[in-house]
């Protein structure tokens, strides 16, 4: 992967909004949409209601897997749109937990209009720790992402 296909890396995953989140439901695979944002080391943090299946599981299978894609518009046909998925655990970031304030931080400075649910008692947060990526620059541009090169990419572009 070149630098300039790293910076739109790091752009994607930083400036997009959404990504789907896919969790294994009662033996099956199962996808929702989520709000997300970035730790500065690159962890995701998505903020999430007990009530949701997407949470039931999480909570019972740490492995999910995440799709960010970049908006339709950014190429010509959907093969190329750029995209990143990523493979990792979930965790539940408890509010006496060292990184719960950054994670609130973090995730407010990219989506303010959520300020309101930390009210809600039924929302947590849950940090999700990359273990793989597979970033697709665009059509026929590949490329496999360690969890170590991703923080590489991360600091480099910070």
């Amino acid at each position: 992967m070149d630098a300039e296909e790293s910076r739109a890396l790091v752009r994607l995953l930083q400036h997009t909004p959404v990504a789907a989140l896919a969790t294994l439901h009662r033996g099956e695979p199962a996808v929702s949409m989520v709000p997300y944002a970035l730790l500065p080391e690159g962890r995701f943090i998505i903020h999430v209601s007990r009530l949701a299946t997407h949470t039931q599981d999480m909570q019972a299978h740490a492995s999910v897997g995440l799709l960010v894609t970049a908006p339709a518009a950014s190429a010509d046909t959907p093969l190329a749109l750029p995209r990143v998925s990523v493979q990792g655990r979930a965790s539940v970031c408890m509010p006496e937990a060292p990184d719960h304030a950054a994670a609130r931080a973090a995730y407010l400075a990219k989506l303010p209009d959520a300020e309101e649910l930390f009210g809600f008692s039924d929302f947590s947060l849950f940090l999700i720790e990359p273990l793989f990526l597979r970033y697709v620059a665009g059509f026929g541009r590949a490329h496999a992402v360690t969890a170590g090169q991703y923080a590489d990419l991360l600091r480099d572009a910070g």
